[in-house]
């Protein structure tokens, strides 16, 4: 398994951000979602990864700046069948070390407040994230959970 820089041009990845916005949109109310779409995701002040296994996307995630030391984790998802498998684990270990190495102190993130997220939640208290204010554009929404950690 590999952790690569995605451009988000292959048919792939896109398909695989499809069933992600999809699903987000099939829990949360439309008003509450804030999954980025391809055009959203290819800005400039996002950083993409995708999760390899051979020539399978098995997972994904992203870091958006929103200043020059703080960044919001975004898109994170592991494909249905590989769930449970560690590689949610392995992909935020990543991300936060990149978003050190890039200079940020700060990762915060938006996730649902549904027990549908529940696992992911529990995987960002793993990583040291703390329940928080909404940031950044966000308002304070009952289907959110809003998360931070120092870096």
């Amino acid at each position: 398994m590999k952790i690569v820089v995605d451009d988000l041009s292959s048919p792939e990845i896109a398909g695989f951000l499809d069933e992600h916005v999809q699903q987000m949109r099939s829990i949360t109310p439309l008003e509450s979602k804030h999954a980025l779409d391809l055009d959203g995701l290819r800005e400039p002040d996002v950083t993409f990864w995708s999760v390899m296994d051979g020539d399978t996307v098995v997972g994904c995630g992203a870091i958006k700046r929103l200043d020059a030391g703080h960044a919001e984790v975004k898109s994170m998802r592991t494909s249905q069948a590989r769930r449970q498998s560690g590689i949610a684990s392995l992909l935020l270990d990543h991300i936060i070390a990149e978003a050190r190495r890039m200079g940020f102190t700060r990762l915060s993130l938006e996730t649902g407040s549904a027990e549908f997220f529940l696992p992911a939640r529990r995987l960002y208290e793993k990583f040291g994230f703390a329940y928080c204010e909404p940031f950044a554009d966000y308002k304070p929404d009952p289907h959110s959970a809003f998360m931070t950690r120092t870096l």
